[in-house]
């Protein structure tokens, strides 16, 4: 796998247990690069994603992704991969029973941050980074869904990560707050992260674009056209 690469599948298949969900997956993903995952619920999409975490192993084929090798990662190597992939999920998963500095420092400490000083200092910047640098005392129920993402989305910069993961990010939010939530993806992409984001929003992808891959009868497909000119009614039906 070549250096400028933070995601590079070749040849790949996905599977699900033991059911290939995916075959012959070519997709890479470079700095700064917004990208889009698309296709019908169960064509593959989060079995791609639960890949490129090691979440689910990767049989066939090559993959890499922030300079780890996917095929045969041992145990010890996972934690080391994930702390430089950061997922954005589309139901939050937040503690509940504790604020947003409470939930970004559970995170912190449990990566390895020993530092108090500095763990105030990143959890500052990365609530700064989702505007919401003054609703660190709030707990989530006090949080509109839109901001509870946000809250999600700075968990998953605490790391620094080269890559950020979305799985239908913008699934349970309304029109504002989605349009806020891709502001700030692509701002992400723009200071040369690469975002895979998993989507069914449509108007979104029109208005935010991107690289466009689509999940369709077991196969991974690269749109050739940029998003503004795919016809979207094909993608309406996903």
């Amino acid at each position: 796998m070549d250096e400028q690469h933070i995601i590079a599948l070749r040849g790949a298949d996905i599977y699900q247990e033991d059911n290939l969900v995916l075959s012959q997956v070519n997709l890479e993903a470079g700095p700064g690069q917004m990208l889009y995952l698309v296709g019908r619920v169960g064509s593959g999409k989060s079995s791609l994603i639960k890949t490129l975490t090691a979440e689910l192993p990767l049989r066939t084929g090559e993959g890499a992704v922030c300079g780890f090798s996917l095929r045969g990662i041992n145990r010890k190597q996972v934690p080391m991969l994930r702390r430089r992939i950061g997922v954005v999920f589309q139901d939050f998963q937040l503690l509940t029973d504790r604020n947003v500095t409470d939930n970004l420092l559970f995170v912190l400490r449990a990566t390895g941050w020993r530092d108090k000083e500095a763990m105030k200092r990143r959890i500052a910047e990365v609530l700064d980074l989702v505007e919401l640098r003054y609703k660190e005392y709030k707990m989530p129920h006090q949080l509109s869904g839109g901001e509870q993402q946000r809250v999600v989305i700075a968990r998953a910069l605490l790391n620094n990560p080269e890559v950020i993961l979305a799985d239908e990010p913008t699934g349970n939010l309304d029109a504002e707050s989605s349009d806020g939530i891709m502001q700030i993806l692509h701002a992400i992409a723009a200071s040369g992260k690469a975002v895979l984001m998993a989507t069914h929003n449509v108007a979104l992808m029109r208005r935010f674009p991107g690289i466009t891959y689509k999940c369709e009868r077991g196969r991974l497909t690269l749109l050739d056209e940029q998003v503004a000119e795919i016809d979207f009614g094909s993608l309406m039906e996903l």
